[in-house]
């Protein structure tokens, strides 16, 4: 019954369908759009590929994780009250 599984006509159809409900005026901004977002898309690929091969694994081990320091957390600092003036007599 399903020899092929896409026909030209099945595409006809699919296109038609799109350009009645996006309409004519849409469809060169949506696929203006749709090509921008692909090429982004290619060259963050390509960057984190190029990011991985520039990059020497390094995996902590136990000595460096035991030698960091841990971060305490913030202290508040003591409130202290306003100094009383000092009267003098002479």
């Amino acid at each position: 019954m399903l020899r092929n599984g896409l026909e030209p006509w099945h595409l006809l159809i699919v296109a038609i369908v799109f350009i009645v409900l996006f309409g004519s005026r849409k469809l060169p901004d949506t696929a203006r759009a749709l090509g921008k977002s692909m090429r982004i898309l290619k060259s963050e690929a390509k960057a984190m590929k190029t990011e991985e091969a520039t990059a020497a694994p390094v995996e902590p081990t136990s000595v460096q994780m035991a030698a960091e320091p841990t971060a305490a957390p913030a202290q508040p600092e003591p409130r202290t009250t306003p100094a009383e003036p000092t009267v003098t007599t002479s």
